[in-house]
């Protein structure tokens, strides 16, 4: 059988097809059966397992992971080595399900106890980690077994692949885990940190695979927190690797996961985006990533060409993160990327790509390029970017609709002139029912989107926004339990309560409810910024003609304004004085009558004791109030 099936995948196939897998997982489950036997089973499975993904389906299906898991037991070593090799081809899969390797809590530290019988265990229990260490409680788990004292020695070891599954093990241990990598950065390996020794794996003569995996270790030990963005051992050795890997004459999977690697060490960093953008002229190099593999690519391997054309798009997504992530804070960086030869023609492109990923990373790319006024006036202008903006708009999952509408509330700033187009472009109602999400940063984004928007707006838009979003949907975001859509909605109202013809006819269709949401906020449980706002719609409320006369005739609402006027916190306190200001300005019509009434309950007392303020704005205001009552 093992002569029949190896390297043949009809052959494996036909084999299970007949129910060879569970007679030979019952020998090898015999203890009647001979080390030799029960050896031999395990080879012949582990060939099987080699085959397609429908071979290890079926595997699993006849529970050969169990069965695997308990010959591990038995103390002939070839046997045991022969069932973790196949336990290694059958975790490697991602049809797998990773979580069969958890639920005997034995498991694990048996599999620990196997690291010390030869380097083919090491080999293959380490590749077993790291295949299946997927989330942070599998890194808990195997951190707890003591991972890293018993893996950390591999390092040294004098088999390549050892010491090549020990780095890759390292790195999924201490991907966005500070616990681990904090342990790491501690770690001594025959003496050396491990940092050091890292290091060393990254130069250049050494195997393409050890520079990129141990410069995954470091970075992702960076993004930790366990070392600092200014250490050496990141700006002069992991950023030049992986900046290196980006390169014309590396492989396909190579450049990708060196730049999409790249991208996540400079992410957070402005001085680290800086130095890499101008590193080996990785603005340019980057631009390569787009036009490979071309008919005239000198690839002479017909199997290798063919791989490449099927996984071009990787390259595509992967440029489109890094260039998101050079250009998340520096403008020159941003002039330099879209300056690269056609880059928004290929940004607009990749934005109706089919491949998700694709299409996620260009909408990252052009949102990072989208804080910046420059670009918004000039590039995203002349290619229209808004249009494929907002057919990606219409029907795409979470993750793409929060990148496309934070970049939609840029190209609304009052400054774009991308601003009119969109907003002929019926985008108000898209954005309401965004408001609607049950995702808090869509319900963010549209608000924002819906605030930039009202910004120094027609009375037009402002109408509509207000039909569009109608006010028991406003209600609702005033009582959402996020604070961002709380202070984001307080932004939009008060954009929309600007200039005093709209403050009036907002006031006169929906004054009502929204002196009810004022009040509710005022009287609830919320932060200083939040209250602040609600203040200033308030004082925007009693710039109005007509709308004063909301606040005039509400004794409570009065007494909650006297109340801030004597808060502890002076941003409140020059809050609400701003709207008594607003209230007592003497040039309009009767002035004289609301400046008796709020004589008559203390406000000039208030407003007195305020002229002598430390802090020299409030005392200003309170000021400037009190001349109103003198002229």
């Amino acid at each position: 059988m093992k002569n029949a099936v190896i390297g043949n995948n009809k052959q494996k196939a036909n084999l299970i097809v007949l129910g060879a897998v569970p007679r030979l997982l019952y020998l090898l489950q015999q203890s009647s059966s001979s080390a030799e036997l029960r050896a031999e089973c395990a080879v012949v499975l582990g060939s099987l397992a080699m085959g397609t993904e429908n071979n290890i389906k079926s595997l699993v299906d006849c529970h050969i992971i169990p069965a695997l898991l308990q010959g591990l037991l038995c103390l002939d070593l070839v046997f045991i080595e022969a069932c973790l090799r196949c336990l290694r081809t059958v975790f490697v899969s991602s049809v797998t399900p990773v979580q069969l390797l958890y639920t005997d809590h034995t498991v694990i530290p048996h599999l620990m106890s196997l690291l010390s019988r030869s380097q083919r265990t090491q080999e293959y229990v380490t590749q077993i980690f790291s295949h299946c260490c997927k989330t942070p409680e599998h890194q808990t788990v195997l951190f707890n077994h003591g991972a890293i004292q018993n893996i950390a020695p591999l390092l040294t070891s004098l088999s390549y692949k050892v010491r090549m599954q020990a780095l890759k093990c390292f790195s999924v241990l201490a991907y966005e885990n500070t616990q681990v990598s904090m342990t790491l950065v501690n770690v001594l390996v025959d003496g050396e940190l491990l940092c050091q020794v890292l290091v060393q794996m990254m130069q250049r003569d050494k195997p393409i695979e050890m520079q990129l995996t141990a410069a995954k270790c470091l970075t992702y030990m960076c993004r930790a927190g366990a070392i600092g963005t200014d250490d050496n051992c990141i700006v002069l050795k992991t950023l030049p690797c992986l900046v290196r890997m980006c390169s014309k004459d590396r492989l396909l999977e190579e450049r990708v996961e060196g730049a999409e690697t790249l991208a996540y060490l400079i992410e957070p960093d402005v001085e680290l985006q800086r130095i890499a953008s101008v590193t080996d002229h990785l603005v340019a190099m980057l631009a390569d990533y787009f036009k490979y593999p071309s008919s005239v690519s000198a690839i002479t391997d017909i199997k290798r060409l063919d791989h490449d054309l099927k996984h071009a798009h990787e390259l595509r997504q992967a440029a489109f993160k890094l260039y998101a992530s050079l250009g998340s804070n520096d403008e020159d960086v941003r002039k330099k990327i879209t300056e690269t030869e056609n880059m928004m023609d290929r940004i607009v492109s990749g934005l109706s790509e089919s491949s998700i990923k694709v299409r996620l990373a260009a909408v990252r790319c052009l949102h990072s390029l989208s804080r910046s006024v420059q670009q918004l006036r000039t590039s995203f202008h002349d290619h229209a970017v808004w249009k494929p903006l907002m057919k990606l708009l219409q029907n795409a999952p979470d993750e793409v609709l929060i990148m496309a509408s934070s970049t939609l509330c840029n190209l609304l700033l009052e400054f774009s002139p991308s601003k009119e187009p969109i907003l002929e472009s019926g985008v108000i109602e898209l954005l309401c029912s965004l408001t609607q999400s049950d995702s808090p940063a869509l319900r963010v984004n549209g608000i924002w989107a819906l605030m930039n928007m009202a910004f120094q707006a027609d009375q037009k838009v402002k109408v509509e926004i207000m039909r569009a979003l109608g006010t028991e949907q406003l209600f609702r975001l005033f009582s959402d339990p996020d604070t961002n859509v709380l202070m984001k909605t307080l932004g939009l109202l008060r954009n929309l309560l600007s200039t005093r013809p709209h403050i009036d006819q907002i006031m006169s269709s929906h004054g009502k409810q929204i002196m009810q949401a004022v009040t509710l906020i005022l009287e609830g449980e919320h932060s200083i910024e939040v209250k602040e706002q609600t203040l200033c719609i308030l004082a925007n409320i009693a710039d109005g003609n007509t709308a004063k006369e909301l606040i005039m005739t509400n004794d409570d609402m009065l007494q909650k304004v006297k109340y801030y006027m004597g808060h502890s916190n002076v941003k409140l306190q020059l809050a609400a004085t701003f709207c008594i200001s607003n209230l007592v300005w003497n040039e309009e019509n009767g002035s004289q009558e609301r400046q008796d009434k709020l004589r008559e309950m203390g406000f000039v007392d208030i407003l007195h004791k305020l002229t002598q303020a430390s802090d020299s704005n409030l005392s200003d205001r309170a000021k400037t109030a009190m001349q109103q009552y003198l002229a």
